[in-house]
């Protein structure tokens, strides 16, 4: 469809499965969205619709004429990396995921059964450079993210910091050991996508230089 982008991963996370808009030039209309809506339907998932600037300024009436609804709001934040950041002897940066990686992710971001053979496909397919970070002890994950590099930005994914590991520092290590890693291959600015909600990572992101360069939003059908 003209000016649409539609991606489809097997409904294993909201963006790998979203109906995106390459420019506010894209066509929209009700039979746009019928088509649109039929792609995903012809493979039993939900239309979820991902919202950003470029969506045509049509298309959030249009989809409230239809009961969708928005459920989340996210920022698309990017920092400029400097040498000044510190990398950490307790953070691990692997060239692929290893298998306590995957079982890490898989237990605590949770992944549903039915999706990990979709989420292994997903990062094989990360071409290189990409770095899986992970800090553990006495055998067990503790913390890990995902930095993946395309030209000078690293796109920073997954951060996760486990219950029994919180206010110890490792979301501000494992992130700045991969902005370390980052600026050896080459990159330059980092960018992460955050969900607006997230008091939680936010001091963090801001303390590292990170500003939102614009946001998006989630609009999902009646149930």
């Amino acid at each position: 469809m003209a000016g649409w982008r539609l991606r489809f991963s097997g409904e294993y996370t909201k963006r790998a499965n979203s109906i995106n808009a390459l420019g506010t030039d894209a066509q929209i209309g009700r039979k746009t969205l019928d088509s649109l809506e039929a792609a995903y339907r012809e493979r039993h998932q939900l239309p979820v619709w991902r919202l950003t600037q470029l969506a045509p300024p049509a298309t959030v009436d249009l989809l409230a004429g239809r009961g969708y609804r928005p459920i989340e709001r996210s920022l698309l934040q990017v920092c400029q990396l400097e040498p000044a950041f510190t990398p950490s002897p307790e953070v691990t940066i692997h060239p692929e995921p290893t298998a306590t990686w995957i079982e890490a992710l898989c237990t605590y971001s949770p992944v549903r059964p039915q999706h990990r053979d979709t989420m292994r496909r997903m990062l094989a397919s990360i071409t290189a450079p990409v770095g899986f970070a992970f800090v553990e002890e006495a055998g067990q994950p503790m913390a890990m993210a995902i930095g993946a590099i395309q030209g000078d930005h690293m796109g920073l994914f997954d951060v996760l910091v486990m219950p029994q590991a919180r206010r110890r520092g490792l979301a501000r290590k494992v992130t700045e050991t991969l902005y370390t890693w980052a600026w050896s291959h080459g990159a330059r600015f980092a960018y992460l996508q955050v969900v607006a909600a997230n008091q939680a990572a936010m001091p963090l992101y801001a303390a590292q230089g990170f500003r939102t360069v614009y946001d998006y939003e989630y609009f999902v059908p009646p149930s």
